[in-house]
């Protein structure tokens, strides 16, 4: 399998679903605006969005895929189909459970996790009701991260990509053309959360069929794979998503900060899942079922000879995405997002974050390559101790930059504790020996760093002011801004080739 075609299929995936993941955010903040009713559905639909990260594609994959891939290696085919049978069906018996669970127990999650609402009973209310519309997509979503473990484990990597666009096409349609007729109109934004996890669902599973792991009822947690499944998942749990339970404890810090706090968070946030989403996410999910079958096949040189490749690919193309959303944070946020009930006010609210948030997207991404390097070898305690230190640090910066940075300070606390993460990772392989970089890392630092400077003067110059950026014409603002980028990313590229970079350099069979 050729890892970088992979990688362009998955990321290329990726990119048609954040697109649309913008459109679908232009036209909320086009109707909705940022407000009462954005904040309620935002915190409604952070909780079982949460969970969809936090069990069903962060500690559930992390857990399932190594030992899928071990199955699958080293096993008859019998064995790993009775596998998944189990696993799917202990799966679904507890999301199932705790879906309901979090239905009826809607307003004492509300009360927990967004306490400043209890002070508004209307918008508290609100919440709940959005809340309990939303909660059973994490059923659905668990079942599909189930299922995109066992086609990426099979090569299948275009299916479980392209998942995510049918949510945001939930979320256009519901928001354009349903939303009159909700009372209130924000309740159709709920309800295309869970339109949205049931067409993702039903799409993967012709694909299933096709390879033939549809998976049967069959329940068995005695199992010893399922058992192995478990124990790993615990931890897996805290170590991968730290970041995401960082997000909950922040919207807790922001429902206490002034409306539309919440709001400029989640904006902030989804311009940053971009690149981490094309590029870690897409890297780790191509690298982990290639990683698990390194360390299933005893082959460690090729092991950290892979993961040296996927480190440098990521230091190649999150770099400049850093730089380039420093330098273009207003003209980003007011191309999206600066129209109808979405003010300058809100702009430069949420470029505040934004900026704050960037300066840990490189530790984001890298987290996402170097977590799975010790998953794909079923190693637990390492990930864990460098979990809990870095959710403590985590909340000891949410406090200390609150009072002057106010959601800013939550943003930039999200981003170097990532940073954090990603350095303790990269120290525990190293000291166990695991990673060893290849020659060559100096020269490619320099000759990244040049690069680097040349496009962000580019994009500096390219730019211009800010207040131009607020005050353009709505249609003139993509235009100039992909003309923009594009002049970037040229100058970019093109510094890269004339320092001898190649892209056969970075071709890889895994």
């Amino acid at each position: 399998m050729n890892l970088l075609k992979a990688l362009a299929t998955v990321s290329g995936m990726t990119l048609l679903s954040r697109i649309l993941g913008f459109v679908r955010d232009f036209v909320i903040a086009r109707a909705f605006g940022a407000g009462i009713a954005t904040d309620a559905f935002f915190v409604a639909f952070r909780l079982p969005n949460l969970l969809r990260r936090l069990f069903a594609e962060g500690a559930f994959s992390q857990a399932f895929v190594p030992i899928l891939s071990e199955y699958k290696n080293r096993r008859n085919p019998e064995d790993a189909r009775a596998l998944v049978d189990r696993v799917a069906t202990l799966l679904g018996v507890a999301v199932a459970v705790v879906a309901l669970l979090g239905i009826i127990f809607s307003p004492a999650v509300i009360w927990i996790s967004a306490p400043g609402f209890a002070a508004t009973p209307d918008r508290f209310a609100l919440t709940v009701e959005l809340t309990r519309i939303t909660f059973p997509y994490i059923f659905f979503m668990a079942l599909v991260a189930l299922a995109g473990g066992i086609l990426n484990s099979w090569s299948h990597f275009s299916v479980p990509a392209f998942t995510p666009v049918l949510l945001n096409l939930a979320f256009i349609v519901m928001a354009l053309f349903a939303a009159p007729y909700f009372d209130p109109p924000v309740l159709a934004l709920a309800w295309a959360v869970f339109l949205g996890g049931l067409l993702q669902l039903a799409f993967q599973i012709p694909a299933l069929r096709r390879i033939g792991m549809l998976p049967r009822f069959r329940f068995d947690a005695s199992d010893p794979g399922v058992r192995r499944v478990l124990k790993l998942m615990g931890p897996a749990t805290l170590g991968v998503s730290v970041a995401q339970i960082s997000l909950l404890i922040n919207t807790i810090f922001a429902s206490f900060l002034p409306s539309g706090s919440v709001s400029w968070l989640y904006y902030a946030d989804r311009l940053m899942e971009f690149p981490s989403g094309m590029l870690g996410v897409a890297l780790g999910t191509i690298l982990l079922p290639s990683l698990s079958r390194l360390h299933a096949e005893k082959k460690t040189e090729e092991f950290s000879s892979l993961l040296d490749w996927g480190l440098r690919l990521a230091m190649l193309l999150t770099l400049p995405a850093v730089v380039g959303i420093a330098v273009l944070a207003v003209p980003l946020v007011s191309t999206l997002f600066l129209h109808g009930a979405f003010t300058i006010a809100d702009v430069l609210h949420t470029r505040d974050a934004l900026v704050a948030y960037a300066v840990g997207l490189t530790g984001i991404i890298l987290v996402k390559i170097l977590a799975p390097a010790f998953y794909s070898r079923q190693d637990i305690k390492t990930p864990v101790k460098i979990a809990i230190i870095t959710l403590i640090a985590t909340q000891a910066m949410n406090l200390a930059f609150i009072g002057s940075l106010r959601h800013a300070g939550l943003a930039l606390s999200i981003g170097l504790a990532a940073s954090l993460n990603a350095f303790l990772l990269y120290r525990g392989l190293r000291a166990k020996g695991i990673f060893n970089p290849a020659p060559g890392w100096t020269g490619f630092s320099w000759r990244l760093l040049v690069a680097l400077l040349v496009m962000a003067s580019v994009l500096w110059f390219a730019a211009g002011s800010q207040e131009h950026w607020l005050h353009q014409r709505g249609w003139l603002r993509p235009v100039q801004l992909t003309g923009v980028i594009v002049l970037g990313a040229a100058a970019y590229f093109a510094t890269l080739f004339a320092l001898g970079f190649r892209i056969r350099d970075f071709r890889r069979r895994g």
